[in-house]
């Protein structure tokens, strides 16, 4: 928190407003509600935080009274009796495991869910920020070494994977959509790979995931592939920033893509990296007959991040020391 507020001194700027944050319980969302509380505590900022998640009990133990919790699905209709000023909506399923035995679910999360956030902004007048994905600008044409926010890829709809990066879509649609004929505004993000303390370990089935779910257990990490895709992590502290960035200093109803590009690395390396900082002496092995269902197929290309950059954001924490970081919180 302390990081993220020394990088966004025009945080002030949320003093005295109300927020919802939705999926409020996922890693990004949870380190919002939380940041938000914490300009409450150490500045008196006034920020009225609603919390919205499925599972109440846990918001309740993680905040306490300091914020008042919504708990409820994204996809019933929202309710809040007051005003409204910003509507962060981050609820919503990424992981392997669920698109691979849940995917209607992320559906409806993207599409119904972000219907029922915008039609609460339209009622309030409240921006909305998504966290949409990298993964909506699918496969690129040969030849593309740098995606803009303008740029668009080709998806195939039957893929069993193209119900979170298609709902995704549709849900950045919808914001066009809602703001062309309503006039809700917006900010888009399309994040990339975050990843720091609190994130979900177990049964998640991404790279990151997995390997420091290896890690912490001092279990040897085992590799799905031979290891030699190319894979980009921005540390939570930073992926927080950057949102928050495009949305105090960046131009509304726009396109922002949040990544570190700064630190290229293999799956191997990151495995071989995420084994170094283990507890255990623990080593890497291979299991290339694993199930490869549910992952992205196309080759990964870099995201072009200069619309957030020359709004003053940059990443800070290098991959050494975001994942050291991060297993010596779960240790």
């Amino acid at each position: 928190m302390e990081r993220i507020a020394r990088v966004l001194p025009d945080a002030k700027n949320f003093n005295n407003k109300s927020i919802l944050v939705t999926g409020a319980n996922g890693m990004l969302a949870a380190y919002l509600v939380s940041f938000f509380t914490y300009l409450n505590e150490v500045s008196g900022a006034g920020i009225k935080v609603y919390a919205l998640s499925r599972n109440g009990k846990r918001l309740k133990e993680r905040f306490g009274d300091r914020v008042e919790i919504l708990a409820q699905d994204v996809t019933a209709e929202i309710c809040v009796s007051g005003e409204l000023d910003y509507i962060f909506h981050l609820a919503g399923m990424a992981d392997p495991v669920s698109i691979k035995t849940d995917p209607v679910g992320i559906i409806r999360a993207n599409v119904q869910g972000t219907m029922n956030v915008l039609e609460l902004a339209r009622e309030k007048g409240a921006l909305v920020v998504f966290a949409s994905t990298r993964e909506v600008y699918g496969a690129m044409p040969e030849g593309t070494y740098l995606i803009h926010e303008e740029d668009a890829g080709s998806l195939d709809p039957a893929d069993s994977r193209s119900c979170y990066p298609e709902s995704k879509r549709l849900a950045e649609t919808l914001l066009v959509s809602y703001h062309n004929q309503y006039y809700v505004n917006f900010i888009n993000t399309r994040i990339a790979h975050a990843y720091g303390p609190g994130m979900r370990l177990e049964n998640d089935g991404r790279v990151m995931a997995d390997f420091l779910s290896d890690a912490v257990a001092g279990r040897d990490i085992v590799l799905k592939s031979a290891g030699t895709a190319l894979r980009a992590f921005c540390y939570v502290s930073d992926a927080i920033s950057g949102m928050l960035t495009a949305v105090l200093r960046g131009e509304k109803n726009l396109s922002y893509n949040l990544a570190n590009e700064t630190e290229e690395i293999s799956v191997r390396g990151l495995a071989e990296l995420c084994a170094e900082f283990s507890p255990a002496d623990i080593g890497c092995t291979f299991d290339k007959g694993a199930d490869q269902s549910g992952y992205v197929k196309f080759k990964r290309v870099a995201l072009d991040t200069s619309r957030l950059e020359v709004l003053g954001w940059k990443p800070e924490v290098s991959l050494r020391d975001g994942i050291k970081r991060t297993i010596e919180f779960f240790g």
